[in-house]
């Protein structure tokens, strides 16, 4: 069984419900941290889904600042990490472990 930490995701927010990762056929992934940036200079939102289900919904981060978020959730293959934001100036990084 080979375990591979890598960066799921590192992109800008889009304003619609986009897919930021896809786990990989034969493959578990073990979601370890989640930080979300607010470039601009007044609040804004978003939100992250965990294969279709809510992690945060139109939460409020404020302006220049990070939300960090520490968990560990396990998604089985071509299960998908969503979400979306209020502007483009918010960006979502993602890290975890994929275990094949």
């Amino acid at each position: 069984m080979a375990t591979t930490t890598k960066v799921l995701a590192r992109t800008a927010a889009a304003t619609s419900s986009t897919t930021l990762y896809t786990v990989p056929a034969g493959t578990t992934t073990v979601v370890s941290n989640i930080a979300v940036t607010n470039t601009s200079a007044s609040a804004q939102t978003f939100t992250l889904t965990l294969n279709a289900v809510a992690l945060h919904t139109t939460t409020a981060i404020a302006a220049n600042s990070t939300v960090y978020i520490d968990l560990k959730q396990v998604l089985a293959a071509t299960q998908v990490i969503a979400g979306l934001a209020s502007a483009t100036t918010v960006n979502f990084h993602i890290s975890g472990v994929e275990v094949s």
